[in-house]
């Protein structure tokens, strides 16, 4: 008798295909100068080689890809960085991310962030003719840290700056979740840049490159979530297979009324499984009026389903799907503004 017996996918491989299959919301998400193809490759290469990530929450990676490529950066360690915090992962912006958004507003000159230690030449004057000089010591000991700045020249000529002791660092340290383990702890320099140029991030230009990108400021900010219960998996694109303790991964209509489930947002379908509602004004006019009194995390929902739906019917609705998700993201930027 015959036997038959089947292949265990590979993690990479089955990553791989997840990420392919989340094509069209990745495509959605992303700027224009990074393909999702490309985005894909660095996200493979980079869970290749550090398999703990395939081993962790698969749903906490795939969020924390889909959170970098909102902010229009790719998770190759320099741009963003995949961290596990136990058994999730989190998306984390590193300094050269932050820098390149900063630079792709157009309006900037340039722009750094430095630590300063305590055998550094370092000055800095503040009232009409402010001044910031930092001469670090270059062979030897530095010392222990004292503090951290971030400049930037903008191109009318303008100078803005910002300057931390390392007590105000400690101090936006202490209130983060993630204090005691993580990047804190493995790369304070780091933290220390990010944190003061976080708070540069406020004065600068709006990012004009891709409207689709988040602010520059709240990608600074996005340390604010690291060591948070879930890891990156609310973000996570829906892809069947991928275990969703909250509720169905798929969308499931397009009737215009919300079914209240563990899963913020599922839209019942009325047609077959493989049909796109005819008329697409009406389901415009109904996410309109279902998301007014929607929570952030209901509307991140949607902008998920929605992607999915551009992933199946971009040829034919594509323009009219990417004017919805557009319309989602300003309502959900607002939302989170309030």
């Amino acid at each position: 008798m015959g036997t038959t017996t089947s292949r265990a996918v590979a993690p990479i491989e089955a990553f791989k295909s997840q990420l392919t299959r989340s094509k069209g919301e990745f495509a959605m998400a992303l700027p224009s100068n990074i393909s999702p193809e490309k985005f894909q490759r660095v996200a493979v290469t980079v869970a290749s080689q550090n398999p703990d990530l395939l081993s962790a929450d698969r749903k906490s990676l795939l969020g924390a890809c889909m959170k970098c490529a909102q902010d229009g950066l790719v998770p190759d360690g320099r741009e963003a960085a995949l961290v596990l915090f136990k058994d999730r992962v989190q998306y984390m912006p590193m300094m050269a991310g932050l820098l390149k958004r900063a630079r792709n507003t157009g309006d900037i000159a340039s722009v750094s962030s430095h630590v300063v230690y305590q055998a550094d030449e370092f000055a800095i004057e503040y009232g009409d003719e402010e001044k910031l000089i930092h001469r670090p010591k270059w062979d030897g000991d530095r010392g222990r840290a004292v503090g951290a700045y971030a400049i930037a020249r903008l191109k009318d000529g303008s100078v803005v700056r910002e300057w931390m002791t390392v007590a105000e660092i400690e101090k936006v340290r202490n209130v983060s979740r993630a204090k005691g383990a993580g990047p804190w702890t493995q790369w304070w320099d780091e933290m220390a840049r990010k944190t003061v140029f976080r708070r540069l991030s406020k004065w600068l230009p709006t990012d004009a490159e891709d409207s689709k990108s988040r602010p520059l400021s709240q990608v600074a900010a996005r340390d604010d979530d690291l060591g948070k219960a879930g890891g990156d998996a609310d973000a996570a694109p829906i892809i069947d297979g991928v275990a969703d303790e909250q509720g169905p991964s798929r969308l499931d209509a397009l009737e215009g009324e919300i079914v209240p489930t563990g899963r913020p947002m599922i839209i019942k379908r009325r047609d077959k499984e493989d049909q796109m509602v005819a008329d697409i004004a009406e389901y415009r006019a109904w996410w309109s009026n279902a998301t007014d009194n929607a929570t952030p995390d209901q509307l991140k929902g949607l902008r998920q389903e929605n992607g999915a739906l551009f992933g199946e019917y971009a040829e034919e609705h594509g323009d009219e799907i990417m004017a919805i998700q557009e319309a989602i993201s300003e309502r959900l930027a607002g939302k989170e503004a309030a």
